[in-house]
């Protein structure tokens, strides 16, 4: 093809510029094998080394990967820039955008006008705000989580961002929810790290999956034990207990435990033994208290921690205290507290209602935490498309999977009961018509 048989470059990262716009605009796709080192050196007139460091840094970027003799081909989904969002047209139903209802998030007014008040934070403080602290803290050890080292990043992205380079490095295998959220696979491939696919159903990770996984020889394993996006999962005690048996035969890797979505999740915390000497556990305000508030709070073995806290001050430093003091109000203040309670609750029963209605329908469906509904299906974009028709917008889950079969997300965080029935309607119609095309699978 045109983009494989461009030249025009000297050196190795004029190659890794060229490569990555192609990816980026579809001139090279996925699986498509890249020339050989020697073939694409002769061609542009330049040493073999050259391009076998392009092709490298290639690797480690997770754009390319080596697939033995079939040589250096493009990524499955390479961590190109990222596609503007879809927008929901007017009149349809927002069932695809991901984020928490804001009808229920506290107010933040009176908590940063509060924060405002104290000392800014300067150069050579701590890291994080003694108020915010205390909290977490009591919150991590209500749950039976050691919370004698702990510190603040910007939200649970950035969290598992600066664990994984704290810990890994390029090549590493890391074993992650399939279906998983979809920033996750792309943050594991963008780091140069090889995603490890493990199945899950509605109690999280299958321990038949993980075992192989782990025998594999993964570095980490990142775990959602509650709220899982997309699919609701959350663990319980039963599966805990099993996984935590399957990982205690593998104690090597780092155990991240996402929890992202804590106090609405809508079911108790359940949480893993880590089986080795690193692990952290990560817990966000984006869904209880606002996505704009960057504040996550990573509890962790002194080490991890440490490292984590190294790289942040060489770069921004530290998270600022003005948000940090307002998390902190937000997370104790008692209208606050009530508000973050009662946003639980509401997400319970929207999810419930919507998946009541479709098993009446005997459309299966997972939700059993957080924000999403998952509904098997045998054609999403057929699916999705036929629901647009219907003015219902859904996500597809090609983005979110890696060996799982096909589902749509649905996300009832901010539906009423008119909204959720429409869907359910929508949906029930679209899979269960006589001779429809897209049907649901079991």
């Amino acid at each position: 093809m045109a983009g494989t048989r461009t030249t025009d470059f000297s050196t190795a990262d004029q190659l890794v510029a060229l490569v990555e716009a192609q990816v980026a605009a579809g001139d090279l796709t996925p699986g498509e094998r890249l020339p050989s080192v020697r073939t694409r050196a002769d061609a542009a007139g330049v040493a073999p080394n050259t391009v076998a460091a392009a092709y490298r840094r290639l690797r480690e970027r997770g754009v390319v990967t080596g697939r033995g003799r079939q040589g250096t081909v493009v990524a499955d989904r390479p961590p190109t820039a990222a596609a503007p969002s879809a927008e929901v047209p007017p009149g349809v139903i927002d069932a695809m955008t991901g984020n928490p209802d804001s009808a229920l998030l506290p107010n933040w007014v009176e908590a940063l006008t509060g924060a405002a008040t104290a000392p800014a934070a300067r150069y050579g403080d701590a890291l994080v705000d003694a108020d915010l602290r205390a909290v977490a803290a009591g919150a991590f050890r209500a749950d039976g989580i050691d919370a004698a080292h702990l510190t603040v990043v910007s939200g649970a992205m950035d969290a598992l961002e600066r664990v994984l380079v704290a810990r890994c490095r390029p090549g590493d295998r890391v074993g992650v929810e399939d279906p998983g959220y979809a920033a996750v696979h792309r943050l594991v491939r963008g780091l140069g790290l090889v995603p490890t696919p493990i199945a899950i159903d509605d109690r999280g990770p299958l321990p038949q999956s993980l075992g192989p996984a782990l025998r594999s020889g993964l570095e980490a394993l990142i775990v959602t034990p509650r709220a899982h996006n997309p699919t609701g999962a959350a663990l319980d005690d039963d599966r805990a207990h099993t996984l935590g048996e399957v990982l205690a035969a593998h104690p090597s890797p780092l155990l991240i435990l996402d929890d992202h979505a804590g106090p609405v999740s809508g079911v108790p915390f359940v949480g893993l033994d880590a089986p080795g000497r690193h692990w952290v556990t990560v817990r966000s305000m984006a869904k209880s208290l606002g996505p704009d508030l960057r504040v996550a709070v990573v509890a962790g073995d002194r080490d991890t921690i440490g490292r984590v806290e190294g790289r942040l001050q060489l770069g921004p430093g530290w998270v600022s205290h003005l948000l940090q003091r307002a998390a902190a109000t937000l997370l104790t203040e008692p209208s606050s507290r009530t508000a973050i309670d009662h946003a639980a609750e509401i997400y319970r029963a929207r999810r419930d209602r919507l998946r009541r209605r479709l098993e009446d329908a005997g459309v299966p469906s997972t939700g059993r935490s957080g924000l999403h509904v998952w509904i098997p299906v045998a054609d999403e974009q057929s699916v999705a498309a036929a629901l647009l028709r219907h003015d219902v917008a859904v996500r597809t889950g090609a983005a979110y999977r890696l060996a799982s079969p096909p589902a749509i997300r649905v996300t009832t965080a901010a539906l009423n009961n008119v909204q959720l029935d429409r869907v359910a309607d929508a949906i029930a119609g679209v899979l269960t018509a006589p001779g429809a095309a897209a049907s649901s699978t079991a």
